[in-house]
């Protein structure tokens, strides 16, 4: 009866170190993901629609986590997230339809890019700051939204440029929207591990001191250059990448979906869910993304009037700031935590009445 005791308390201390593993809650997340791929493949009925919201709402994701370091932790307001997402859908359209390119060199050639353009808008960071920031990057975002309406040769204007598939060891292969649906749900989750990372080392607290003070952070001798660069540069990358995993989902990108209106999606994602938590920023991405895409689309009045739609985001953004300006995560991680000390309460009271309490 001893060792089964013992063996119960080894096994239940394994469980509470795995589940309290800081990359579990990333990894249950991952498994529901596929889990929704995988039951349509099984035959479970799923319709396509759903099943390309949750493909969309992962993408916007990996975008939002990037725009997360860049305002949650540097503190820097950029509006020029569409068009580095745009950028990334015409390098893979262009170098894979024109120059048949291997999907690996993209993703090189991506990074790269990405690296060079974050580079480039931090260093004009530098001078500006707060809403004038925010301008420059929306002018920049609007001038490759330009260029893309008439790049004509590269991106086939307005017209839209379509995928004709993924070029893996210079073959050409047809896009299978399951394979990529679980590739995307697998980067995703290394993209949170990544982030994480990221948030709880000391870069992530040297751009947390730059986003509170940076005079202070300057006088502890925090390279103000430095990390300004790195947090454009990080969600550049983030961004150059969403955009090429959007157009090796989706096959087709016009220049329309990249105005505005998205910058505007993820920012209000990021505040909505909380711009310093993962979790907020995932719950963020599914309250202004998710919802509009895998409920508000399949019922008929929504469809009738879009408009409503951005209307709800709008009046969420207004809530959220006014009553939790640390977005959601805060109302969820209170709510859990009443929960669990009345659960605990109500534990200690039934072993009270099973077996009376210890003052008797």
């Amino acid at each position: 009866m001893i060792y089964n005791n013992e063996v119960c308390k080894r096994r239940k201390a394994k469980f509470n170190s795995i589940k309290n593993h800081p990359y579990f809650g990333f990894v249950i997340l991952t498994l529901l993901m596929l889990a929704v791929q995988f039951a349509r493949v099984l035959g479970v009925d799923v319709p396509i629609t759903i099943l390309r919201a949750f493909g969309l709402t992962m993408i916007y994701i990996i975008i939002a986590l990037g725009f997360s370091i860049l305002l949650g932790y540097a503190g820097l307001a950029s509006l020029g997230t569409a068009g580095f997402v745009g950028v990334g859908t015409y390098i893979i359209g262009y170098m894979t339809n024109s120059l048949g390119t291997s999907i690996f060199l993209i993703l090189l050639i991506t990074i790269v890019g990405a690296i060079i353009i974050g580079a480039i808008v931090g260093f004009i960071s530098l001078r500006i700051e707060g809403m004038y920031l925010a301008i420059i990057t929306l002018g920049l975002s609007q001038i490759l939204n330009e260029v893309f309406k008439n790049a004509t040769v590269f991106t086939n204007g307005t017209n839209g440029l379509n995928l004709d598939g993924i070029v893996i060891f210079n073959k050409l292969i047809q896009i299978n929207h399951n394979a990529i649906f679980v590739v995307l749900a697998v980067f995703m989750l290394f993209i949170m591990i990544l982030t994480l990372n990221i948030m709880k080392s000391p870069t992530g607290r040297a751009l947390l001191a730059m986003r509170n003070s940076e005079s202070a952070a300057q006088a502890m001798g925090i390279s103000i250059f430095k990390y300004r660069m790195l947090a454009f540069i990080v969600a550049t990358v983030y961004a150059l990448l969403g955009g090429v995993f959007y157009m090796s989902y989706i096959s087709f990108s016009i220049p329309t979906t990249w105005s505005l209106a998205f910058s505007l999606n993820i920012l209000a994602a990021v505040i909505v869910g909380g711009s310093q938590s993962i979790y907020g920023i995932v719950l963020g991405t599914f309250m202004i993304f998710g919802l509009n895409l895998a409920v508000l689309n399949q019922i008929q009045f929504f469809v009738d009037n879009p408009a409503i739609s951005i209307v709800f985001n709008g009046a969420l953004i207004i809530v959220v700031i006014i009553y939790y300006p640390g977005g959601l995560i805060r109302l969820v991680n209170t709510t859990v935590y009443k929960l669990k000390t009345k659960i605990k309460l109500w534990k200690k009271r039934r072993k009270e009445y099973i077996y009376g309490s210890d003052s008797e």
